[in-house]
């Protein structure tokens, strides 16, 4: 098996054409193989393969080797052929996830992963924001967003047996456990954890699929509509209203004004995702997830800036203080 962000440039096209041959057809020629930029714990590539007559535009999704490293080893990430599972199931409940066309198999000797179908469309934030040619989607950003929700949470889950339960005391107790290991005292999240501890819901029969990380930058879209949902890595079984809560995060708003990714109000957001069949929103549940969001982005900076040595890691972790800013802002 290789590294493929260390393997060199043939090695990488002769396995992956044994692969795409193996798994999609023959010939399997394989042509522009560019590795994309996004993605902190997986390794994605973007490339050509023709199969039988028709040259298909492709993804080649692999761990980097990050996310099973130090303290990310702590949490309960959905990796590999479990990965492809989930969004498999997505797609069947109606979610726009991206097509997969393969899971990655052992003697394929790409590591763990899989192919799936390249969706075109825009991710970065601050383009979707502010481009004119984005405006039709912003207009109804957060009514979609509600809608797939609603789908996300309505996934069965014996279709998914490998996801883990996560209520909001469980996740407290996670993330607390990941900033005692830094022996790194900050007032400010000794304060933070104290109003979770005091202000977390009450355990009840709220348990569905939560996608955990639905926010702008994991969403491709085009000028109209949201195209596909990437990043299901920390999907977990739990309280519907964290998804909505940690897509109005401050963070995710990329300096947008309004709450939902910087582009849309939380009632369009709660109106559609009830209209979609998601269940009843509970606003001060919805708010303390916002809340916590803001604590566990701090947990995950500070883990990123500690743990890993890439120069993306250490962008993320000199960044603590402002969800931790915006927390105290909020609250």
């Amino acid at each position: 098996m290789i590294r493929m962000s260390k393997a060199k440039p043939d090695d990488l096209v002769a396995r992956l054409h044994d692969a795409v041959c193996r798994l999609l057809g023959p010939p399997g020629d394989i042509s522009e193989l560019r590795r994309l930029t996004a993605g902190a714990t997986k390794a994605t590539w973007f490339f050509k393969a023709q199969i039988s007559s028709t040259n298909l535009p492709l993804i080649l999704q692999t761990s980097n080797g990050s996310s099973r490293r130090g303290d990310d080893a702590t949490l309960p990430l959905v990796a590999g052929e479990n990965d492809a599972a989930l969004m498999m199931a997505a797609s069947r409940a109606g979610v726009p996830a991206p097509p997969v066309r393969a899971v990655l198999t052992e003697d394929c000797g790409l590591g763990e992963g899989y192919i799936m179908d390249y969706v075109p469309g825009q991710t970065i934030a601050r383009r979707i924001l502010r481009e004119p040619r984005f405006a039709p989607l912003r207009q109804g950003f957060a009514a979609q967003c509600g809608e797939i929700l609603a789908r996300i949470h309505k996934i069965e889950a014996n279709c998914v047996p490998f996801l883990t339960e996560l209520s909001a005391q469980s996740q407290i107790a996670v993330y607390r456990n990941i900033y005692h290991r830094y022996d790194h005292p900050v007032p400010a999240l000794e304060v933070a954890f104290r109003w979770a501890e005091e202000n977390m819901p009450a355990a009840g029969t709220h348990n569905s699929v939560v996608h955990g990380d639905f926010r702008m930058g994991n969403l491709i879209c085009d000028e109209e509509r949201i195209q596909a949902v990437l990043d299901w890595e920390l999907a977990c079984l739990g309280d519907p209203m964290q998804d909505l809560g940690w897509l109005c995060v401050k963070t995710w708003r990329f300096g947008g004004r309004d709450p939902v990714g910087g582009i849309g109000q939380r009632a369009d957001l709660f109106a559609a995702y009830e209209r979609a069949g998601g269940s009843a929103v509970d606003p001060a549940r919805v708010r303390f997830w916002e809340a916590w969001g803001c604590i566990k982005w701090a947990i995950i900076c500070l883990m990123k800036g500690q743990s890993q040595r890439s120069v993306e890691a250490f962008a993320i972790g000199r960044r603590m203080e402002e969800p931790l800013y915006d927390f105290l802002e909020f609250v």
